[in-house]
């Protein structure tokens, strides 16, 4: 029986931060009928430092532990490219020895590309102040750039209180993600969840 073991970038620092983002990457997963199979989540911290919490699990390994990595792509993907094809092209990262092609994956542009795909949350959580004229009819929801991503989620919550901010308010609406429309919306989110549910 093998389970995944998943760095996921991001996280902030301090106990506090450490509760908040396991608690919201537990909801989003479990949204996704991953209770069974719940991966265990490590907060990575920074870009380069998950990924080196990565390498080190894939140099050490586990006989019932998969690591997992899972970053922003930070930039649109190139049609065929690869995930770590990818990393090494924008991050100069290796795949470590030992790693396969299904242990990385991407948010392809940012966890908040997540966000736009599930409207009926943002309605939810941002109430009447919220401004949905900034969000557009989007048909290909991952090749919009991360600027314009964060723009209009700044400026469509700037009347709210509190705001959209990569803090709290992103823990919190990542506890309340419909899994469902981001797979929908994001190719990418859908082949990461397949892959946690291949795991048992």
């Amino acid at each position: 029986m093998v389970s995944a073991q998943i760095f996921i970038e991001g996280g902030g620092d301090g106990q506090l931060h450490e509760r908040t983002f396991r608690k919201a990457w537990s909801e989003f997963f479990r949204s996704a009928g991953l209770s069974g199979r719940m991966p265990a989540i490590v907060r990575g911290g920074g870009r380069d430092q998950t990924y080196a919490k990565f390498a080190h699990a894939v140099r050490n390994p586990h006989a019932r532990k998969l690591p997992v990595l899972l970053v922003d792509s930070e930039a649109k993907v190139t049609a065929g490219s690869t995930v770590w094809q990818h990393l090494q092209r924008r991050d100069c990262w290796s795949r470590p020895d030992g790693a396969r092609d299904d242990q990385a994956f991407l948010m392809v542009v940012a966890r908040e590309t997540w966000f736009l795909a599930d409207r009926e949350l943002l309605k939810g959580h941002f109430g009447r102040e919220l401004v949905e004229s900034h969000f557009k009819a989007w048909p290909m929801l991952e090749e919009v750039p991360k600027d314009t991503v964060l723009d209009v989620l700044q400026a469509a919550t700037a009347r709210c209180s509190p705001p959209y901010d990569k803090g709290k308010v992103s823990f919190d609406l990542l506890a309340k993600l419909n899994s469902s429309c981001v797979e929908v919306a994001c190719p990418h989110a859908k082949e990461l969840l397949s892959r946690l549910r291949t795991l048992s």
